[in-house]
């Protein structure tokens, strides 16, 4: 039994009314009698190819960290594996994003490394892809013809051109920010800079006592300047540009990928009449929505985010109901049940392990 804190019950009733309000507005217009009969005449076989799609790109994330976790520990493809897909079945079942930092403590556990040095490269991850994310949106924003006049109501706002330039637009201001502290931490000057203004904060304290400075300094501080460098670590990657042009290409071609795997499964959908590019778009705007908090696996706010990107490009509701909805279905039980798989398979390891070793 999992006991549950007050920070995830709070987490996961803020998940739920938003998910409810979600789902509530993208089928409150859908005759529900209409969408059980159009699920009906979907060709389920197209679901093959898009999930074997969506798995090569989960290989090539796979490989991706392999490449940024190797300044601080080369490790094997089962060593980054299992940590992957329980972190992201986690995400699936749980509250508040909680693989994304279940992710690093079990790579942290199972290879004996530094936590912080370990989440430092799963930040280094998101950079990426908030990066190529943006790079993508700005291509289809500037490719994609959208009349300037379209307006399309959802939960009482209304998504148009100046909205979708505007999440860019902003997207654009954090992942700058995001690149600035990763260059701020691994660029040894400024870091030593930081750590030095760190280390004599303690004095500015001049009414104490200086044994209490002292365990200040050698207490707190001393922790902060520790993790400062253990990030620097794990940004490590900004340092080699083989390593990191590397990423940049695994990032863009995994991306690519999700893309074309919603593509391949548009084929088996009646109504769905997208081009490639179009199903792309339909696929980066949904990662915005599935940012909001949502219940875990983002129902509601995965079906809103595929049925908004689908009516601009002319896709009636129904159809762009059924379509995200069971998108959404058969992409997810892969990913919790191989992580549940996953978990059992280092589970079992660990107690071998612990029955093996040798008694003092």
């Amino acid at each position: 039994m999992i006991a549950l804190n007050k920070r995830t019950v709070l987490s996961l009733a803020v998940g739920i009314i938003f998910s409810a309000v979600a789902l509530y507005f993208t089928f409150v217009n859908v005759p529900l009698s209409d969408l059980f009969d159009y699920m009906k005449e979907i060709n389920y076989w197209w679901v093959i190819p898009s999930l074997l799609i969506a798995f090569l790109s989960y290989i090539l994330r796979i490989w991706r960290w392999q490449i940024i976790l190797h300044p601080v520990k080369k490790s094997g493809f089962w060593s980054v594996f299992h940590p992957m897909v329980i972190g992201f079945m986690l995400n699936c079942v749980f509250p508040g994003r909680v693989g994304e930092i279940a992710r690093p403590a079990i790579y942290h556990k199972r290879e004996n490394v530094e936590f912080t040095k370990v989440l430092a490269t799963a930040g280094i991850e998101r950079v990426f892809d908030a990066l190529i994310l943006l790079i993508f949106f700005m291509y289809i924003l500037a490719t994609i013809p959208m009349d300037p006049s379209i307006s399309i109501s959802f939960a009482g706002y209304h998504l148009t051109p100046g909205v979708l330039d505007g999440i860019w637009k902003m997207s654009m201001k954090i992942s700058i920010l995001l690149v600035a502290a990763v260059l701020f931490i691994s660029i040894p000057f400024t870091r030593n800079l930081f750590n030095r203004a760190v280390l004599r904060s303690p004095d500015l304290l001049f009414f104490a006592q200086e044994p209490l400075r002292d365990r200040l300094r050698n207490g707190i501080c001393r922790k902060i300047t520790h993790i400062m460098d253990n990030f620097a670590v794990g940004f490590d990657i900004v340092k080699k540009p083989g390593i990191l042009i590397m990423s940049l290409i695994l990032s863009f071609v995994l991306w690519w990928l999700l893309g074309l795997s919603v593509y391949v499964l548009t084929f088996g959908y009646p109504g769905i009449n997208v081009t490639f590019l179009e199903a792309f778009a339909m696929e980066i705007i949904l990662c915005f929505f599935i940012m909001l908090p949502s219940v875990p696996g983002y129902w509601g706010l995965w079906e809103a985010g595929g049925v908004f990107a689908l009516s601009m490009f002319g896709i009636a509701t129904k159809e762009a109901a059924g379509f995200t909805l069971t998108y959404h279905f058969f992409h997810l039980i892969p990913v919790i049940i191989i992580g549940i798989v996953s978990a059992l398979i280092i589970g079992i390891k660990f107690v071998k392990e612990a029955e093996e070793k040798p008694y003092d």
